[in-house]
Formats: structure tokens, C-alpha cells, sequence
């Protein structure tokens, strides 16, 4: 297939669901065709290092300033600031010009756009393709269903910020992801619970919108155990984005409410916060003693591997959260909040701890870090788990019949009509 992949950041590690697919779909003999913006020089960097892993690329430098003037003049209307944010008209112009051909052959068989960030290309050529009378399926993966995710966030963020610009946009993005849900051949989303967020918000009309689970995977071969690394004792870590709402509201509700509990066994506990772009309030966590904030590293492996316990007690979230199957793939314990495993068919007490209220979280750390052998056990369980559910491989085949069902399905649809 000739695919058109349009993500409205840069594809990397840390951004691993486009970063992977790519990948994947390049190595089974797809051409794909990138097309994506960066606001920074390490994004060009990143855009750089891309280019092995596809056939043609359209770049656009979307500054952060233009980004912000997008955001404030949607401010009036009923556009969610999401949608808007990474939108520049002359990158749309470009991308509908790929397919102003002369030889009569349509260049791509299907248009992968990613995220409520990327949706208005996705409408956009859309569009432009209906007046040009060329049918190309096109593809939303949403990841989340944004507005499930903002109406957790308007309650229970740990910032007074993110839950005010939550709830200035929860209204209008629940009205917006239900009318997207209907414009086009095929919606994608992370998760069962984001697809049934998406379903509540069609309500009990009788058309079911055409959404599909695509879960995240792992690159098993990366996150791996590393035989050559020893544990350190009494050393927990925590990763993710720490510029992402939900990441910040999870680290500052572990050290606040939860990390007093353990060290009240063990004084000597240490905490690790690894991940890009920490907040102010998350860096002013170093002065502790005994806690250390990495901020943007390399390789997020090293402090996997060598952790005694993964934590991830997150408050409110959607989607998979991948910082939990990286850590079950490095084969270390994980103990973590039912929303943060909501997504996974895990077996709780097995795979990995599950708690919710930060006594019986703390205890189940300290279970961990007191017994070498229980987290000997969970975390290979985990491994095992990771390895049977998921495999980039796996999700990547499910993509290819996604796609192969939506291109048919247009076919016949543009030929019944022309009957």
C-alpha cells in the first residue's frame, strides 16, 4: 500500500504509537509517505532520523507562537483550541497537491491522520478529494477520546490551571468528537473505554459510528531485561512525559499522599521521575531528600531495569498508558492505579499490583520491595504478558486489514454509485 501519514508532531520513542506504526508498516513493504510539523530544532533532529523508516516526507515548521494565535482566536468560537492548534492552511494546500496528478494515477491508497491536533487535514483533504473526484479512504486515529479525558481532568487534576482549561474546553470537544465521529471511514482509539466514551457521546441514535480499537504496543526487542543490570534496593521509579496534565497530577499525588506512607517503613526509600519537560512543580520535588527528577533522557531503560518497582498511580487518564507496558516489558514489578491498567487485560496480582487508595498502594510497594522473590515473579509475569498482548507486529497486522477493509468498502461504495 501507498499511505499518506499525517501527525501534527514529529514521530519519536517518546511519542510512540505513530513513531511504531511507521516503522512497522516500512518493515512489512508499505511505502509511506510522512507528513508532519515541528515548532523546535530537536524536532528536526528527531524529523531526521525518521527518514529510514519512510519513502517521501512533507515537513512543516509550525513555531509555538503561531500555534498560540491559532489557540486565541478560536477562543469565540465552538472549535475545541485542540483542533486548531497545529493547523497551517499553506501545509493543507500542499498536502491536497500531492494528489494534482498528470498521469492519471492517484498516489496514495489511504490517509492516516493522526490525533484531534491533526483532524483538520484529515477534513481538509477530505473535502478536497470529493471535488476532485478521487476516493481515498481516510483514516482518524484519535489515539483518545479527548473529551473523556478532559472531564476527568476538570475534577481531579492536581493543577488549578489544567483543570480550568480543561473545563473551559470540555464542553465543546464533546460536541466536536461527536460530529468527527461520523466523518470518516474509519475512527481509531487506544482503547475500550475510549471507543464506549466516544459511543456515549453519539448517545442511543441508531447509527453506530464506525470506531475501532487499535491498542498500543511495545518494541519488544528494546525494552527488554537486561541481565547485566542490578536492581538497585529501595528504588522506585516513575516515567512518563512530565509535561503532560496527567503526568504531573500523577507524580505530585505519589509524593504528597503516597511516598510519606512508605517511607514510614522504609526511610531510605529513593524516587526516581523520569521524563521530558518538567514543570516547575515537578522539578521543586529534587529538593527533597531521597527523590530525583532526570528530566529528559536518552534511554528511559537504564532506570526501568535497574528500579526495584515501577510505579504508576495515576488519578485520571485515557488510552493505554504505555509507561506501564515498557516497564512490565523491562520485567519490573509494576504497581498501579485500575485506571491506569483500565485498558490492559491484565491479571491483577499476577501481571502486576493493582490498588486504588494510597494506603493499600503503599502497601503493595513495600510487599514489592521487601520481597526479592514476589518481584522476581511479577515482573517476569509481566514480561510474559507484554510479549502475548503487545507486540508491535501483531498490532501493525490488525492495522493492514483496517486499512485493506476501508479501501473495499470505498471501492464498492464508488461503484455502486457510478452504477
Amino acid at each position: 500500500m501507498n499511505i499518506l501519514y499525517i501527525v501534527p508532531y514529529i514521530p519519536n520513542p517518546i511519542r510512540v504509537r505513530p513513531y511504531s506504526l511507521i516503522r512497522f508498516l516500512a518493515e512489512r513493504g508499505h511505502a509511506v509517505t510522512l507528513a508532519t510539523l515541528a515548532s523546535e530544532q530537536q524536532e528536526l533532529d528527531e524529523f531526521d532520523s525518521m527518514q529510514s523508516n519512510i519513502n517521501h516526507s512533507r515537513l512543516a515548521v509550525m513555531p509555538r507562537w503561531r500555534s498560540l494565535w491559532n489557540s486565541l482566536k478560536a477562543l469565540p468560537g465552538s472549535i475545541p483550541l485542540q483542533a486548531v492548534y497545529s493547523w497551517k492552511p499553506e501545509f493543507a494546500a500542499q498536502l491536497v497537491h500531492l494528489f494534482k496528478h498528470v498521469d492519471g494515477k492517484i498516489p496514495f491508497d489511504i490517509i492516516h491522520v493522526e490525533h484531534l491536533r491533526g483532524v483538520l487535514y484529515g477534513l481538509h483533504l477530505k473535502r478536497a478529494l470529493e471535488k476532485m473526484d478521487i476516493h481515498v479512504p481516510v483514516v482518524w486515529d484519535s489515539v483518545d477520546c479527548i473529551s473523556y479525558l478532559f472531564r476527568q481532568a476538570s475534577h481531579q487534576s492536581a493543577t488549578r490551571r489544567s483543570r480550568w482549561m480543561t473545563r473551559l474546553e470540555l464542553a465543546r470537544t464533546e460536541t466536536y468528537e461527536n460530529w468527527l465521529s461520523r466523518q470518516f471511514d474509519k475512527v481509531l482509539v487506544t482503547s475500550m473505554a475510549d471507543r464506549q466514551a466516544f459511543l456515549s457521546l453519539v448517545g442511543s441514535e441508531e447509527y453506530e459510528p464506525p470506531i475501532a480499537v487499535l491498542p498500543n504496543g511495545v518494541d519488544l526487542e528494546y525494552f527488554a531485561p537486561d541481565p547485566h543490570v542490578v536492581r538497585e534496593t529501595n528504588t522506585v521509579v516513575i516515567s512518563g512525559k512530565m509535561s503532560y496534565h496527567a503526568n504531573v497530577s500523577m507524580v505530585l499525588n505519589f509524593v504528597h499522599e503516597l511516598l510519606p506512607l512508605i517511607r514510614e517503613k522504609i526511610p531510605t526509600i529513593k524516587l526516581m521521575v523520569v521524563g521530558k519537560d518538567p514543570p516547575r512543580e515537578i522539578r521543586a520535588l529534587a529538593k527533597e531528600s531521597g527523590i530525583r527528577v532526570t528530566g529528559t533522557v536518552e534511554d528511559v531503560r537504564p532506570y526501568l531495569q535497574g528500579a526495584s518497582v515501577s510505579v504508576s498511580p495515576i488519578t485520571y487518564g485515557a488510552g493505554i498508558q504505555n509507561k506501564v507496558l515498557e516497564a512490565m516489558a523491562c520485567g519490573t514489578s509494576v504497581v498501579a492505579t485500575p485506571r491506569a491498567v483500565s485498558a490492559l487485560d491484565v491479571e491483577p496480582g499476577k501481571d502486576l499490583l493493582v490498588a486504588q487508595e494510597a494506603g493499600s498502594f503503599a502497601t503493595a510497594v513495600l510487599f514489592l520491595l521487601e520481597d526479592a522473590e514476589l518481584r522476581r515473579r511479577v515482573g517476569n509475569a509481566g514480561r510474559r504478558y507484554v510479549e502475548k498482548n503487545h507486540d508491535w507486529e501483531q498490532i501493525v497486522t490488525e492495522l493492514e486489514e483496517i486499512y485493506y477493509d476501508v479501501i473495499d468498502a470505498k471501492r464498492r461504495a464508488h461503484s455502486r454509485d457510478t452504477c
